[in-house]
């Protein structure tokens, strides 16, 4: 266990189910002033479905820690070993493990909101858009559990993987790896968070560089009209030229960082209680 800049304890390696026959590990950031009833963030990192790490959050981790959300960054299975939807079923099993363990945690489990990027962030929305469906729970973490969440903030998110289906079967398409072999028109339109825009979708954050050449903006743009459509409080931030993954310049990712501060405070506020 660490403690960072700004008091914010680091607990790394912390086994929180098991997917695919192994263990599954997540990273806690637990923010200054021993918290009992603080907001939880769920931090899920991108890498196109079959890359990556929970690492790479370590900083969002520890800028929203500062401002009082008890984070958790977990690790979910990739591709191509495993196929949709066994990354989301063990991106719900995290959700269920922070409520499980509020108590020992310091968050209120009424308050969890779920953050990504690029592939997290494609996640992150399918989390918030199927809470309870029972096809999507997995084997890992503390079933009976609600996977709810307060609030979602998608960076660079893939919205809507139909227009996808067309590929090329034979080539190396992230999309269609992520996806699986016998991918159909159905299955890309259930794996798409665009399909699930409606009423009692959870307030929504998008963030998003128009040069981006991996994730185009408009996929953004597309979930931002759609949830607006719906009547859902959804605001959408545009950087101008800026590329895919944008934020790991130190500059933009403490600018998102506070963005997603003053969004989170006002679905999620970070009142935090100490003990």
């Amino acid at each position: 266990m660490t403690t960072d800049s700004g008091r914010v304890t680091i607990e790394e390696g912390v086994v929180f189910g098991t997917g695919g026959g192994r263990e599954l590990r997540c990273d806690v950031f637990t923010p200054p002033g021993s918290p009992r009833t603080a907001p939880g963030v769920l931090l899920l990192h991108g890498g196109g479905w079959r890359s990556g790490d929970r690492s790479q959050l370590r900083g969002y981790g520890v800028l929203l820690g500062r401002e009082g959300y008890v984070c958790v960054a977990s690790e979910y299975r990739l591709s191509p070993d495993h196929h949709w939807p066994a990354h989301l079923e063990d991106c719900k099993a995290a959700l269920r493990w922070m409520r499980a363990n509020a108590g020992r945690l310091g968050l209120d489990p009424d308050r969890i909101a779920v953050s990504g990027n690029s592939a997290g962030a494609h996640l992150a929305l399918m989390l918030a858009a199927t809470p309870g469906d029972p096809g999507l729970e997995g084997e890992g973490g503390t079933p009976g559990i609600s996977t709810k969440v307060a609030a979602v903030v998608a960076i660079y998110p893939p919205t809507d993987l139909t227009h996808l289906v067309g590929a090329d079967p034979d080539s190396d398409d992230a999309v269609r790896t992520f996806l699986g072999p016998a991918v159909t028109a159905e299955t890309a339109r259930r794996a798409s968070p665009i399909a699930y825009a409606r009423t009692d979708f959870p307030p929504t954050l998008l963030i998003h560089g128009t040069a981006d050449t991996v994730v185009s903006y408009r996929e953004s743009v597309r979930m931002f009209e759609a949830l607006q459509e719906a009547g859902v409080p959804v605001e959408l931030h545009l950087y101008a030229a800026q590329p895919h993954a944008f934020d790991a310049a130190p500059a933009f990712g403490r600018q998102c960082a506070q963005i997603m501060r003053l969004f989170l405070e006002r679905y999620v506020p970070a009142a935090v209680a100490t003990g």
